[in-house]
């Protein structure tokens, strides 16, 4: 299983079955679509590749300026790869790839991925303007000698949505993550380095790690949450505050995890936080003993929403 940086860097030796897309979150859609080319692939005796972009086309042509993406590239990679995919490309979205006509870009596809097949959704397109959609993949394909299978869109189980990373997008931001963990078929995560913060919460006895999450990933609406924290290979329990902290009169949003029965120092460590349930939305306290009440309210919701026995 390989990860290349560019097309420019594939040069394959076989022929190969190809799906184009952001991926971004590599949700249910994306991986039933993946999962059918990699079936696809192993049958025919072909290579199984995965064509994605970064930075993501919407942040570029819409000059996104907010927090956009579900999964850093990096992250968003080892999750296809996951799913049984050879050869992932991440290449790069810049002038000359959002300028090169359709008929150019399927040339390289063909000549440097000896391309058989083409597995995309429904609405998908590519090239210059979007000029090449589906009709113009298929009379390409005919020509070029590549076939064109395209999927149409998936509903979510627990909705009549269709599942899209714009709607997982939208769920995360508003905090609901169990939508979003509908659509995703995982519960959506966060990982960085833990950070000095300023060491309140150890004050009150109630010690959190702050999390330095990539600056360009959607952050959860501000509130409580019950989480996941997988620390290395260990799994821990752990309330999360998502917020500006108004009681102390906070500005800049801040991430901070207080691991359940956890007493350990864990700076500069990677910590991942699943996020399973939204508790409460974020609130502004009289004064400390109103405050630490109510964390060990949210700490007794944690361990109920997570399944975990109460102390004692």
């Amino acid at each position: 299983m390989t990860h290349l940086r560019s097309l420019k860097d594939a040069n394959l030796d076989a022929d190969s079955l190809l799906s184009i897309g952001v991926f971004d979150g590599v949700h249910l859609g994306h991986q039933q679509l993946i999962q059918r080319l990699v079936d696809r692939a192993r049958a025919a005796g072909r290579k199984s590749i995965v064509l994605t972009f970064h930075p993501h086309p919407d942040t570029v042509l819409e000059q996104v300026q907010t927090r956009y993406y579900l999964t850093p590239p990096g992250k968003r990679a080892e999750l296809v790869l996951k799913l049984g995919v050879e050869i992932v490309i991440t290449h790069p979205f810049d002038d000359v790839t959002r300028n090169l006509p359709a008929a150019e870009f399927i040339d390289q596809l063909v000549t440097q991925l000896r391309l058989k097949e083409l597995w995309v959704g429904a609405d998908f397109a590519l090239g210059f303007q979007r000029e090449g959609d589906i009709d113009y993949l298929r009379a390409q394909g005919e020509k070029r000698g590549f076939n064109v299978r395209a999927m149409e869109l998936i509903r979510a189980q627990t909705s009549d949505q269709f599942v899209r990373s714009s709607t997982v997008r939208d769920h995360v931001r508003k905090g609901n993550m169990q939508a979003a963990k509908a659509m995703l078929g995982r519960a959506y995560s966060l990982e960085g380095a833990v950070v000095a913060g300023q060491q309140r919460g150890r004050t009150i006895g109630v010690p959190t790690a702050n999390l330095a999450v990539w600056s360009e990933q959607i952050i959860p609406a501000n509130g409580v949450y019950a989480t996941w924290a997988r620390l290395g290979s260990e799994t821990f329990p752990a309330a999360t505050n998502v917020g500006r902290r108004p009681t102390f009169s906070g500005d800049d949003v801040t991430i901070e995890a207080h691991l359940l029965d956890f007493d350990r120092d864990i700076y500069d460590k990677k910590l991942e936080l699943s996020f399973v349930r939204r508790l409460r939305p974020e609130h502004t306290f009289s004064g400390f003993e109103e405050l630490v009440t109510q964390i060990q309210a949210d700490i007794a919701a944690t361990r109920r929403s997570l399944g975990i026995d109460q102390p004692g």
